[in-house]
């Protein structure tokens, strides 16, 4: 027999010569912290029910062995980043992502000031590098400046340093630049777990994803991003759309797809106004709720 011990006790299970299986358990008694362990001993009396109890014991073991670890996993609350707003009115926000290109910028700040939308713009660091003047235009634009990581990597491999440099980074270049300080941060590539959240909470920021994703990187067309879009059944008061701006079809999407949207009855706030920022909890989807 060889025993194996446990958060509730000690159990061994072995087979005697005669075939019959034996099985041991021995757990502390309470109130009594004094009481030493006591011994459970259950014998298969009749060689027909060897196996059949064996195997009882078998899977009890199983049981034993592998619940705690259940216990324990499902005890750990997977963090969350904002992945859309409870809202009752139809006010939901538009992103881009700027991490590569910026042939399309001018124009889609321009179409943004026809329809009055504020926006967000989620910047990395090499971009605000490469279009310095851009991002003071984005600002002046009366937009969202987001960070989107120094270096555009998947931040769930970093170390709890690395993932720190990399936010605080593009924050000392955007606050040099404009002397705005950012406070929301979208992981590159959507990707995050537990680290990477404990780590843009801990540098002052809200982690920002999306519920509606336009695919717009995928250069499937003008009307799939219009589609995709406006036909999309999370499409609802606190939506946060994902765009890029150096997708090859955005630029001439956009006009119409706000025009759309307008027409669906839904206005456009920045991300900094649409969450909450204090009071609140999220869901298991990551919908921020107020309290």
């Amino acid at each position: 027999a060889v025993p194996h011990e446990a958060e509730c006790g000690a159990y061994a299970l072995s087979i005697r010569k005669d075939g019959i299986a034996m099985f041991k358990f021995r757990f502390p008694h309470k109130p009594n912290a004094k009481t030493k362990l006591a011994r459970r001993v259950f014998f298969v009396r009749k060689r027909t029910l060897a196996i059949p109890a064996g195997l009882a014991a078998v899977c009890a073991l199983c049981l034993i062995t592998t619940l705690p670890s259940y216990v324990s996993a499902a005890s750990t609350q997977r963090q969350l980043p904002i992945y859309c707003v409870q809202r009752e009115d139809k006010v939901c926000s538009l992103t881009f992502d700027a991490a590569w290109g910026n042939d399309d910028t001018a124009r889609i700040l321009e179409i943004l000031a026809k329809h009055n939308v504020h926006a967000t713009f989620f910047m990395t660091g090499g971009w605000v590098d490469s279009y310095p003047d851009d991002v003071k235009a984005i600002y002046e634009g009366g937009h969202d400046l987001g960070n989107h990581s120094q270096n555009h990597k998947n931040m769930s491999q970093l170390s709890d340093t690395e993932i720190r440099n990399e936010i605080m980074s593009v924050h000392e270049k955007v606050k040099a630049l404009t002397g705005y300080d950012m406070f929301l941060f979208r992981p590159p590539y959507g990707d995050y777990d537990n680290e990477v959240i404990t780590g843009v909470l801990s540098c002052g920021y809200y982690p920002i994803q999306w519920s509606i994703d336009s695919l717009d990187w995928k250069d499937y067309g003008v009307d799939d991003i219009i589609t995709r879009i406006c036909d999309n059944k999370q499409l609802t008061g606190g939506a946060i759309i994902l765009c890029h701006n150096g997708a090859k079809y955005t630029a001439d999407a956009l006009d119409t797809l706000l025009t759309q949207l307008e027409e669906k009855g839904f206005q456009f706030v920045p991300i900094s106004e649409l969450i909450y920022r204090e009071n609140y909890h999220l869901d298991v989807t990551g919908k921020q709720i107020l309290d």
